[in-house]
């Protein structure tokens, strides 16, 4: 699970997501810009309509509708995904769960929306966010005989000619 840390009073009580945090502009406004750190590393400064940090479990979800790859769930990752870049060599990227990653937002709007899986908060460009692990784990039901693959499989068609 990821954990969003903020001095900002934004989900107050429930700072956690199971799939994915998203930062974007709002509604019909030009493109912003995300400085993007790991670790206090500059990343990349992405030109884009947002950015996604999902989870292995978010990865089949937004991330992957944007171009993000699937990450089998044991996996100790976190996929960055940039909404609609500016630049063309921007790529999906993955990196460790044990990364701490922050942002700086620009834009020529004053507001910025900021979300925990299907939860949303408007945040400002003075808002400090950082994403990183939460402590807290989720542990979901595996169902007998179906596994990731074959529910990739089922969803996805996958080894499926769907011609014959």
């Amino acid at each position: 699970m990821l954990l969003l840390e903020t001095q900002s009073p934004v989900f107050e009580g429930m700072r956690m997501a199971l799939n994915d945090f998203t930062l974007h502009k709002r509604d019909n406004s030009s493109m912003i810009t995300l400085h993007t750190y790991i670790d206090g590393e500059l990343l990349n400064s992405f030109w884009a309509d947002g950015l996604i940090v999902s989870t292995p479990t978010g990865s089949t979800g937004y991330s992957l509708s944007c171009g993000g790859p699937i990450v089998f769930p044991p996996s100790a990752s976190f996929v960055i995904t940039p909404v609609a870049p500016h630049n063309l060599t921007v790529r999906p990227i993955v990196i460790p769960d044990s990364s701490v990653i922050s942002f700086e937002v620009e834009g020529r709007a004053e507001n910025f929306l900021c979300t925990l899986d299907s939860r949303f908060e408007i945040v400002t460009a003075q808002d400090a966010l950082t994403v990183r692990k939460a402590d807290t784990r989720t542990r979901l039901i595996q169902l007998d005989d179906y596994t990731f693959i074959r529910t990739l499989q089922d969803k996805l068609n996958w080894g499926r000619d769907t011609r014959n």
